[in-house]
């Protein structure tokens, strides 16, 4: 079974976060090791932590990727199985500012590699 086939519509955002963690995880990106891998390929500034634009914006290539038209907005047509209800570019990114907040382990608002290598809370 593919992967993408286990998500389905969800009457709350998180789906779409894991999607683009599927994705990003799957080829979007390069496969990765661990928390350290994360963390290298998403601290764009090289600081060693990942702010929440750093990860809204790795985790974003996916909707960027599956928003054919460019519209900033995901439609049925652009999501896995070609059926959902459609997510807008902002929905998305608060998505994964939630997810973001449940992997900030010690809550101060960055990621290091250990917080990046645990799954999301």
């Amino acid at each position: 079974m593919h992967c993408l086939s286990l998500l389905k519509p969800a009457p709350h955002r998180a789906g779409f976060f894991l999607l683009a963690l599927l994705l990003a995880a799957s080829g979007a990106h390069a496969q990765m090791d661990g928390g350290a891998d994360y963390l290298m390929r998403m601290d764009r500034d090289r600081d060693g932590r990942v702010s929440l634009g750093e990860y809204q914006d790795w985790l974003g290539y996916a909707f960027q990727r599956m928003d054919r038209n460019g519209d900033g907005q995901l439609v049925a047509a652009e999501l896995p199985g070609g059926r959902g209800k459609p997510v807008s570019l902002s929905a998305h990114r608060q998505a994964l500012a939630e997810a973001f907040g449940r992997q900030d382990l010690d809550r101060n608002g960055v990621l290091d590699a250990r917080e990046l290598a645990a799954p999301p809370r």
